[in-house]
């Protein structure tokens, strides 16, 4: 890798996360409260379902979400919920797809943007609704970012090549001198090499702990990899 002059983040599990007392508010009125190890497994799986799919030529977000919830309500088969609840799942789906929902920040992420602002041009490049700027704003950090490239404005969704050479356009700087991070191989991870970008995967999950990929499970550590690799 050679240092970037840009860096470009994800929005969805990246900088910002699932506001889940809303989103899984349906389930939680049935009394089901799943763990964060047990979503964590469940977005596993998926990612590994997804990521074959997309690269076969699939269904991009929505089909991300409903791979998602038809596995999540699998795990909680019962004779009131389960896969067969198509009204339920899909309610899930909706929620999910909602920009404002994704509003849960996770401690000291606009500390380490503000550290890496002045040393590399920050943009973000977002699958979308065309409302993330301001979702961002809402959250306390689109400031750090000189450009926001939504997908709902461009056009066109990651992995397509254009939605990151409009973002990189945006900033002014060469594919090749830039870095992507974010948290779908298929969709980020592939989309911005193929763009011709550097990229780094942020798996809090654990998705892709053994494929020997670049990857960070926090902005911390990001933060380090890049001091660490570029001595900054």
């Amino acid at each position: 890798m050679i240092p970037p002059q840009a860096i470009f983040f994800d929005v969805g599990n990246t900088l910002l996360f699932r506001d889940q007392s809303v989103i899984l508010a349906p389930l939680h009125q049935r009394g089901i409260v799943p763990t964060t190890s047990q979503l964590h497994a469940v977005e596993r799986k998926t990612k590994r379902e997804f990521d074959e799919s997309v690269l076969r030529g699939g269904d991009v977000d929505h089909g991300f979400w409903y791979t998602y919830y038809t596995h999540l309500l699998e795990d909680f088969h019962s004779p009131d919920i389960g896969v067969e609840d198509a009204s339920l799942r899909d309610q899930l789906v909706n929620a999910t797809r909602i920009s404002a929902n994704w509003c849960e920040i996770l401690p000291r992420t606009r500390e380490v943007l503000l550290r890496l602002r002045p040393r590399y041009k920050l943009g973000v490049i977002s699958n979308a609704d065309g409302k993330i700027a301001n979702v961002l704003a809402h959250c306390g950090i689109a400031d750090c970012f000189e450009t926001i490239t939504d997908s709902g404005l461009v056009g066109s969704e990651k992995p397509n090549p254009a939605i990151f050479k409009a973002a990189l356009h945006s900033l002014g700087v060469d594919a090749a001198q830039s870095l992507y991070v974010g948290d779908v191989y298929s969709v980020d991870y592939f989309g911005a090499t193929r763009a011709g970008l550097q990229a780094i995967l942020f798996d809090v999950c654990g998705a892709y702990r053994d494929d020997g990929l670049p990857r960070v499970e926090s902005i911390e550590e990001l933060e380090m990899v890049l001091d660490e690799a570029w001595n900054r």
